[in-house]
């Protein structure tokens, strides 16, 4: 039988790229959007999810146990950018960011999580980002809440290794979508403190918008989904964005400090 995979956040960017390049892989795909009515041209089933809202994430596994029996793939996908100085963005913003990046994922996992134990498999990827191995400047709370779902995942792998269920981390860099259209932005004002900001912020559109296709992203999907036994943490973009976590690893900490404020020009 193929395998039944569901993503979050499916109807555009990284997982509508994932859902239409493991269809060609013959596995069974449903994806999420809040409002699967705007995307009537997607070529797999969207189902009506919003990661904020638990009665929404219960019905839609149900809807998919229901029609498949299964859910052997969970791809947690749904995020949301945000963006400005820590010291300037809403708290009623960090907390929705959250509430999207972290809290929303932890309860879609939670909700396949039963299944899952009684099928004795099933795989969950999360997609975290490059962004979250490292505090950047004016990223500072995607940073944090991408960070603290690659933590939450190791933490979960271990709880789950009676049950024959794994999870991994998929961490891309910056891949050409349209995540800068529903990023929240701290307001660039002329009496800010902050003058970097404007700037930095045109530079971080300016590299989604010249960045690779996220078929990448949707080729390393699979590529998970076909190993036995998939590792803890991947990452997926350029070479630079990739070797900027090494660098982390190995570098003291005031010398990368000063890389990355030498490549945002602070």
């Amino acid at each position: 039988m193929s395998k039944v995979v569901l993503i979050t956040g499916g109807s555009s960017g990284i997982g509508k790229s994932i859902g239409e390049y493991l269809q060609t892989k013959n596995f069974v795909v449903y994806g999420t959007s809040r409002n699967p009515d705007r995307y009537p041209g997607t070529s797999f089933p969207l189902i009506a999810l919003d990661v904020t809202k638990n009665d929404t994430i219960n019905a839609c596994i149900d809807e998919v146990l229901k029609l498949e029996g299964k859910i052997d793939v969970l791809v947690n996908n749904a995020g949301a950018g945000i963006t400005g100085p820590m010291e300037e963005i809403p708290e009623t913003e960090m907390k929705r960011n959250f509430e999207t990046n972290f809290f929303g994922p932890i309860n879609v996992i939670k909700a396949v999580l039963p299944s899952m134990r009684t099928q004795n498999s099933g795989l969950i990827i999360n997609i975290t980002s490059i962004a979250g191995y490292m505090g950047l400047p004016f990223r500072g709370i995607y940073s944090t809440s991408k960070g603290a779902l690659e933590l939450a995942t190791e933490a979960f792998r271990m709880e789950l290794k009676a049950f024959n269920v794994n999870m991994c981390n998929l961490a891309p860099g910056d891949f050409a979508t349209n995540i800068a259209a529903g990023r929240y932005h701290a307001p660039a004002t002329e009496d800010s403190p902050y003058k970097d900001y404007a700037r930095v912020l045109k530079d971080i559109d300016d590299d989604v918008d010249s960045s690779s296709s996220p078929i990448l992203v949707a080729q390393k999907v699979y590529k998970i989904i076909e190993t036995k036994n998939p590792k803890i943490h991947y990452k997926v973009g350029a070479f630079m964005q990739k070797f900027s976590i090494v660098l982390k690893r190995v570098l003291p900490d005031k010398v990368y400090e000063k890389l990355l404020m030498n490549h945002y020009k602070l």
